[in-house]
This record gives structure tokens, sequence and C-alpha cells, in this order.
């Protein structure tokens, strides 16, 4: 998948001046009041990124329990070739390369270092040439080892999580539209097709203005996910729309911005709950 440039987080205008307006307010308000004037956390805070962890790991992987999926590895047919890990990282979308290249950079001789040539070979296919028989077995032995589990953690980061962040910030989004784009990102790329996130996005802001441009944040962010269940069904691997429909819409419709726990929701009829 194409991965957008990283760069520094803008900072957020409207936070400021909700912050500023609030430490205006502390000396008319009793204790209780002023403790209730907080500042929202965005999508980055450690126990909001947990929560985006378990959500995206519900429609990828059916299980709350994302640290047990660095082993995962199939080829679910989608065109993709292998997808695996954490994050869903595949042969065929350049992405996998990157992650076994720098597993490879930081722990020469690892077992899946062999293989590079073979995933430079199936990039952009979905090839199994050179990786089979014995790639998912090795990919699974790698799994177990920290370092290519803190590989597969940054690479998440830099290529998915935080440019969502970075865009929902800049956007005026809270944590809800910054976990839209992160699920987006993680599921279609942010490459130049009719269907990355950067045109899931454009084709959005054709319809409703983020925060930042002055809009309404629900409307654009039902206009986001109209433009992301569109995306979705123009290919049948993704055809199945609940990750939104039943997940991230359910929390749009009860007002939950924030994406506050306790969260119910379910994924391809499998209902899951965040206390």
């Amino acid at each position: 998948m194409s991965r957008p440039a990283d760069g520094p987080a803008p900072a957020s205008r409207r936070l400021f001046l909700a912050l500023t307006g609030a430490l205006a307010l502390t000396p008319f308000l009793d204790s209780r009041g002023a403790s209730a004037v907080t500042a929202a956390k965005n999508l980055d805070d450690p126990a909001k990124k947990e929560i985006a962890m378990k959500l995206v790991s519900s429609a990828e992987n059916s299980s709350l329990d994302w640290k047990a999926q660095y082993r995962y590895i199939e080829d679910i047919g989608d065109g993709r070739g292998y997808t695996a890990g954490i994050i869903g990282f595949c042969s065929g979308t350049h992405d996998m390369l990157d992650l076994v290249q720098l597993y490879s950079d930081r722990k020469p001789g690892n077992v899946l270092a062999k293989y590079l040539p073979a995933l430079r070979a199936v990039d952009g296919s979905d090839s199994h040439a050179g990786l089979d028989p014995d790639y998912p077995k090795d990919w699974r032995k790698a799994a177990q080892d920290t370092a290519f589990q803190q590989a597969q953690n940054d690479e998440r980061d830099r290529v998915y999580f935080n440019p969502a962040v970075r865009q929902g910030e800049t956007d005026g989004l809270r944590a809800l539209g910054q976990f839209a784009y992160y699920d987006a990102i993680v599921m279609h790329g942010d490459g130049t097709d009719p269907t990355s996130f950067r045109n899931i996005r454009k084709r959005a802001l054709n319809k409703a203005k983020p925060p930042a441009q002055g809009g309404d944040e629900t409307a654009y962010l039902n206009a986001f996910l109209d433009a992301r269940v569109w995306a979705m069904k123009q290919e049948e691997a993704h055809s199945d729309t609940s990750r939104v429909d039943t997940a991230q819409r359910v929390f749009l419709r009860k007002g939950n911005l924030d994406l506050d726990t306790p969260l119910d929701w379910k994924v391809y009829g499998d209902s899951f709950h965040i206390g």
C-alpha cells in the first residue's frame, strides 16, 4: 500500500481554544465543575490506542486479542498475496516487504531474511513464488521474537496509525473520526487509486466539511463513512461493510465522538464489548 510521508503533528487550534476557555472559567467553578472541564484525548493516547487496536482486530481477526495476531498469516484470496501480522501486512502491497526489511536491518540473519528477494519479486502481485511452502511456518516462528513484534508495531504506526491521527487532527476530528481514518487506511492504503484513503476522504469532502473547515463533525463523519462503504463495495473481498455499519456507525449514532468506553459493537455478526 502507498504511504504518506511522515511529518510533525499539527497543533489543534480547536483544542487550544477549548483548553484556554476552560482555564478562564476555572475561578468561577466549584471543584466539581472544574474537574468536569477536561480535554478530550486523541487516538494516540495509550488507552485510546489500545481500543483502536482491539477494534481493528475484531474486524481483521474476529478477536480482541490483537497481540495474538503477530503470528497470523494466510492468503485470504483478495489478490494481495499473503496477509499477515497485526495489521494485515500483504506480500503484494509492499508493506510486508518493508516490514521484513526493517526486521532484517535490526536483526540480520533472522528466519525471514532469506525471503527478501522473493518478496521483492512478488511485490504488486498475488504470487507466492519463492515463498511457498515454508514462508508461513517461518513467519510464525519469527513472531515469537520480540524484535519482530516491535518491528510490526513500528511499521503499523509509521505507515498507518500516525498518518491517520495526524490527518484526523488536521481535520479537527476527535478520537472516533481519527479511528475511522485509521481503519480506512488499514484496509485501503493511501495510494492514488479511487478507493484509497485519500480519495475516500476527497469523496467525503465533496459532501460535507470537517470541523476544521467550519463543518459539523457528525455530518462530516457520516459523509466519510458513506464514502468508505462505497469504496468497500468496489471489491468483493471487502464487500461486507459491517465494520462500518454495526461498529463505527453505532458509535457515531450514539454521539460517542471521543470513543469512550463502554463500547458494544458487532462485526460479521459477532458481538464485542470493551468495558
